[in-house]
């Protein structure tokens, strides 16, 4: 009865029109992203005891204007600089109708975002932005490194609504938006706290919403006022190029005054000016570095035909704290019950992940990393090999042999970094 409740044909009408196949496929998604329960404490796992009749019930509510969202399970994560980000976890049936209105409004706005906003739009990437910013600091001397405070706590939900109509006409989207901002969010301590701004940093719609906000407050804004002043925007990591010291100074105070018309504020102490000094540029200035997407932009030692000094990313030191704390937290050396083969298939996909991103610009900076693992194998070895005890040299050539006869083995060989007793 549950499958022909869910797969029979429409037969009353409904005020809003949804199908039932875009609901699935929202559901599809969902179940690929994973994500933890929400305040209902219901797993993916759980929401599938009884797929069809929740899916039903999702696409039932929506189609007649019914559908409420329940409150938003809160949760802080530390950040590197020793405060916390406040992330919003929806619940399952709500991450899946947050699926079904982005599916619909996405393929309309995707084609009208600017080309230099990168974060998550299909067919762009992070390290295509870090990628951009990169040559763009050969060309332009200095730079203005953005940092809305507390964006996604802020955004003003009239300017919001405001913006999403200039794309949408439809009732039922218009409707859920709102009342998935004004959806109460609940604390770890169970109380609930009413939203009067702010989208949920976490929930299925709200990298969407985030775009289409800072397309109309920033984006467009720039591209009509100020063509001459190209930018790179990752959600709201923004970085600024300017020719000069005093087009930069300039371009802050009107981008602060513009950001204030759509009552957003920057960090006074995290945006900054920069200079991107190289062999080239002379003098020096208070700031000369600055981080963006986990890349770390300053005057670094390159070699071409010969060394010469270029402003260029390398992984920066909050992405390599938090790489060596995951190390620590695997604690290898205890893993002897397990072969090698076994460890590489569990650790492999988060090294080539590592690799793969922050390895893509001058991966020599990565080698601090790969020599922290590699002294994690060979006190692995050392506890698990009674011939290997207390012999680090022995542990590490017998890796090594290892390496050379099998180096796709290990994710850290085939980015060519072989054990050795020198390093």
């Amino acid at each position: 009865m549950v499958n022909q409740r869910w797969e029979e044909p429409i037969t009353k009408t409904k005020p809003f029109s949804i199908s039932k196949q875009v609901v699935w496929e929202a559901y599809r998604r969902v179940k690929a992203s994973q994500g933890a329960a929400g305040v209902d404490g219901q797993s993916i796992k759980d929401f599938e005891v009884d797929l069809k009749d929740n899916l039903y019930k999702i696409w039932n509510r929506m189609s007649s204007g019914s559908y409420f969202p329940p409150p938003v399970r809160t949760v802080d994560i530390p950040k590197s600089d020793g405060r916390s980000r406040r992330l919003g976890i929806p619940a399952v049936s709500d991450r899946v109708a947050q699926m079904v209105v982005k599916m619909y409004l996405e393929p309309d706005v995707e084609p009208i975002f600017h080309p230099d906003s990168y974060g998550y739009i299909s067919g762009r990437s992070a390290l295509d932005a870090v990628g951009v910013v990169r040559k763009r600091c050969w060309w332009y001397n200095w730079v203005i490194d953005l940092d809305i405070q507390g964006f996604f706590d802020n955004i003003d939900h009239e300017l919001m609504l405001h913006a999403v109509r200039k794309h949408t006409d439809s009732k039922w989207v218009l409707l859920y938006i709102e009342r998935w901002l004004k959806a109460p969010a609940q604390l770890e301590d169970g109380s609930l706290i009413e939203r009067e701004k702010g989208t949920p940093q976490g929930g299925v719609i709200s990298p969407l919403l985030a775009n289409i906000f800072l397309h109309h407050a920033f984006d467009e804004w720039m591209r009509t006022n100020h063509p001459g002043a190209p930018f790179a925007r990752y959600a709201d990591d923004i970085i600024v190029h300017c020719r000069t010291e005093a087009q930069a100074q300039v371009m802050l105070r009107v981008i602060e005054r513009r950001l204030e018309r759509c009552k957003l504020q920057l960090h006074p102490e995290k945006t900054k000016i920069v200079y991107c000094k190289d062999a080239k540029r002379p003098g020096s200035y208070k700031h000369e570095s600055f981080d963006f997407l986990g890349y770390s932009f300053r005057p670094r030692s390159c070699k071409g035909r010969s060394y010469f000094v270029g402003f260029t990313p390398a992984v920066s030191k909050s992405a390599i704290k938090s790489m060596s704390a995951t190390i620590r937290g695997w604690k290898l050396q205890l893993w002897s019950s397990s072969s090698l083969e076994d460890i590489a298939r569990q650790i492999n996909p988060v090294i080539r992940g590592w690799l793969n991103y922050y390895g893509r610009y001058y991966r020599t900076a990565m080698y601090p990393i790969l020599r922290q693992l590699q002294y994690a194998l060979v006190r692995w070895a050392m506890r698990k090999y009674k011939r290997l005890r207390g012999h680090w040299l022995k542990a590490t050539h017998w890796l090594g042999r290892i390496a050379r006869r099998e180096p796709r083995l290990i994710a850290a060989w085939e980015f060519g970094y072989r054990p050795s007793a020198g390093q």
